[in-house]
C-alpha cells in the first residue's frame, strides 16, 4: 500500500489539531515514518500568509483575496512538503487541508463550492487527499471549549457563519461519502481518539 496521505477537519474547538497531533504520536510510537503538517503553513512561505490570513490586526480582507491567499499557501504545501513525503514512503496528516476552504470560503463567506473546487484543480492539480476525517461537533459546543482568547479571524466570526461552515462540511461529507468520514467529536479526547484509529484502521488496517 502506498502511503496515504490524510486530512483532519471540523469547526473551530472540534479537537481536530489536538487529534492530529495524537494521530501523530501514534504512528511514531508504532515506527511509522509520517510527517504532520498544517494550514494555512506548513512551508516558510506559507507560514508567512498564514500570517496574513489569520492574524485579525490586519486590514479586512475581501473573501476571493482570502482564498487565493490559501491556495498559494496549499500549493506551496503540496509541492515542497506532501508529494516528496509521500514519495519517500511517509504517511502525511495535515491538520485543515481544501475541505476547510470549501466550508469558510465556499459556504462561510459565500462564495460557492463550485467555484472553490475548479479554483482547487487549477492551481493545485486536484490533489484531494485519500481520507479525510470530519470532526463533528454543534458550534456551540465547539466555541465553548475555546478556552483562549479568540483572536484570529475566523475564530471571532459571528455565530452564523460557524453554522454555515459546519454545513458546509456535512454537505461534503454526505456528498463524498468515500474520501470524507463524519467522526463525532462529542465525549473525551481519549474517546475521539479511539472513534478516529477505528476509522484509519478500517481504511489503512495494520499500518495503524
Amino acid at each position: 500500500m502506498k502511503a496515504p496521505f490524510i486530512t483532519i477537519e471540523g469547526v473551530e474547538g472540534a479537537g481536530k489539531s489536538t487529534q492530529a497531533a495524537r494521530v501523530a504520536a501514534h504512528l511514531e510510537a508504532r515506527g511509522v515514518p509520517r510527517l504532520a503538517l498544517r494550514e494555512p503553513g506548513g512551508t516558510e512561505l506559507g507560514e508567512k500568509l498564514r500570517d496574513l490570513i489569520l492574524n485579525d490586526t490586519h486590514i479586512a480582507m475581501e473573501a476571493g483575496t482570502e482564498t487565493l491567499l490559501l491556495m498559494a499557501s496549499r500549493r506551496e504545501l503540496i509541492d515542497r512538503a506532501i508529494r516528496p513525503a509521500l514519495e519517500a514512503g511517509r504517511v502525511v496528516l495535515c491538520d485543515r487541508f481544501i475541505d476547510s476552504t470549501l466550508a469558510y470560503q465556499g459556504y462561510g463567506r459565500g462564495l460557492g463550492a463550485d467555484w472553490i473546487r475548479r479554483l482547487f484543480d487549477l492551481s493545485c492539480h486536484g490533489f484531494y487527499p485519500d481520507l479525510t476525517l470530519l470532526l463533528d461537533l454543534p458550534v456551540e459546543e465547539g466555541r465553548e471549549r475555546l478556552r483562549r482568547p479568540l483572536n484570529d479571524r475566523f475564530e471571532r466570526e459571528e455565530h452564523a457563519f460557524h453554522e454555515r461552515v459546519r454545513e458546509g462540511f456535512l454537505s461534503i461529507a454526505g456528498t463524498e461519502p468515500e474520501r470524507v468520514q463524519a467522526v463525532p467529536a462529542h465525549g473525551s479526547g481519549d474517546e475521539v481518539f479511539e472513534r478516529v484509529l477505528g476509522c484509519l484502521r478500517r481504511r489503512f488496517g495494520t499500518i495503524f
